[in-house]
């Protein structure tokens, strides 16, 4: 589709959408802030209403490749215009906006947010950040070169319990930390074949727009899009993208990580389509101040993840020390079994990570639980230390109402933007943190192989890995 075409498709919507020029005025600087969102179904939409719930804020452009999104979008916000193509909307509405929050597919994170970026605009881009290692520096290096306020969307990087679990660790309350594990038991992977064939693109979805840059092959239905996209190489980055990005956040600031050293992933072979529906990724790190001379961290996802692990015991399950490793690890298993029938403080929460440090452990649940500290097999009580972090830095209190709570990391990106507080999540740290990610989802392609990551040169030793850190931009 051309230019023309594009353009003629941004002043006509598809279902009715008459597309009218913005009736909202300029914004005073430091008053008001103007948004512009691309991608606006699904974690679009909540984002779209998460932004815009701050009082300053004054939504005057939506985006996406889908009629049906658009116009349940365009319902809430009838004053903005409306477009399927970002490119036409930053082209034609580039003095009129603000700010450019980025909801799409993985694929699209980079190219959009760039374009934005490199039009001087401040970016909200959900997580990950990117799709390729090459584009998180890529983000990361303009961002900084442009001074532009960036966030990522992590929303739970604002709740209270993981700032708290944070300041616990840079305490010492555990002592240097020499292991992390982290789980998810989702399964946003897809270990069947490619599809065959072809369906006709419903009529509202722009399919060359939806793939973007990515490589075009025909639509298939319930196969990508609406959903189903994370599964996939070429569009998402798996549960590690997804889950592993919340889940990883607060230990990986907490420790002040870098990148890792080495990767590697016990998975079932590539098959180039789809991600595994199960991954235990291994990863070595740099030792910090707050951490061993090295850091091993171990992330488990897929249907019954977290495996069965000595570290991940709780409470009232001593294990014996000198099993045979297999007899071992059914004890364990067993064991985790067991106390996952226990209700409160015994049972192993769905998802989450515990630090293992010199003093003991520290299990943080994900998500809006309190950090629990274990020591020879019992909880420890720190209240205390607790009441004193939160009174030092503020913290308020814990709020378990992720209605009221998600809204906070969005409106810390306008206030920003805003100049009146910066945000905690800017495309430094989050570049740093996605990069960790996709070195994870890179090293699945070769199964039971360490990788060891330059991160000077930002290449791999194993050079046949180093082809998967960037693609091939098609042109739409």
């Amino acid at each position: 589709m051309n230019k023309r075409e594009f353009l003629k498709k941004s002043s006509v919507g598809a279902l009715g959408i008459m597309v009218v020029p913005s009736l909202l005025k300029a914004a005073t600087t430091g008053d008001r802030l103007r948004t512009a969102h691309i991608g606006v179904g699904n974690m679009g939409r909540e984002d779209l209403k998460a932004v815009s719930s701050h009082a300053a804020v004054d939504v005057v452009a939506l985006c996406d490749v889908d009629a049906v999104y658009l116009s349940e979008a365009h319902k809430l916000y009838p004053k903005a215009r409306v477009f399927f193509d970002y490119r036409v909307m930053l082209e034609e509405m580039g003095d009129e906006i603000d700010a450019v929050i980025v909801s799409t597919p993985d694929h699209t994170h980079a190219p959009a947010s760039m374009l934005a970026m490199q039009m001087n605009k401040p970016v909200y881009c959900q997580k990950p950040l990117t799709h390729y290692v090459s584009e998180s520096r890529a983000m990361k290096k303009l961002a900084a070169e442009k001074g532009l306020i960036t966030q990522m969307g992590i929303q739970v990087h604002s709740f209270y319990d993981y700032k708290l679990a944070t300041l616990l660790i840079q305490s010492g309350i555990i002592g240097k930390v020499h292991t992390v594990h982290a789980w998810s038991p989702k399964n946003w992977g897809y270990d069947g074949a490619a599809p065959e064939g072809e369906d006709p693109v419903p009529s509202q979805l722009d399919w060359n727009l939806w793939l973007g840059t990515s490589p075009m092959r025909p639509y298939k239905e319930g196969v990508y899009h609406p959903g189903n996209w994370r599964k996939l190489m070429d569009y998402g980055c798996g549960t590690l993208g997804d889950m592993g990005v919340h889940i990883f956040d607060t230990p990986y600031n907490a420790l002040q990580l870098d990148v890792p050293k080495t990767i590697m992933t016990e998975c079932r072979p590539s098959n180039g389509f789809g991600y595994p529906e199960h991954n235990t990724v291994t990863y070595e790190f740099p030792g910090t101040k707050y951490t061993a001379k090295s850091l091993k961290w171990i992330w488990y996802d897929g249907e019954g993840a977290p495996a069965a692990h000595e570290d991940l015991v709780l409470p009232g399950m001593d294990v014996k020390k000198n099993e045979k490793k297999q007899g071992k690890e059914a004890g364990i298993k067993e064991k985790m079994s067991l106390e996952a029938k226990v209700a409160g403080e015994n049972e192993l929460p769905e998802q989450g990570a515990m630090f293992i440090g010199e003093k003991g452990r520290l299990l943080l649940p994900h998500f809006m639980q309190l950090p629990r500290k274990i020591v020879k097999g019992k909880y420890i009580d720190i209240s205390g230390e607790i009441a004193e972090l939160t009174a030092k830095h503020d913290l308020g209190k814990p709020v378990r109402n992720y209605g009221t709570e998600g809204p906070k990391h969005y409106h810390q990106f306008v206030d920003a933007c805003l100049g009146k507080t910066e945000c905690s999540a800017p495309f430094d740290y989050a570049a740093r943190l996605t990069e960790t990610i996709l070195l994870g989802t890179i090293a699945g392609r070769f199964p039971g192989e360490t990788l060891h990551w330059d991160a000077e040169t930002a290449r791999f030793k194993e050079e046949k890995a180093n082809k998967y850190l960037a693609g091939e931009y098609r042109q739409f």
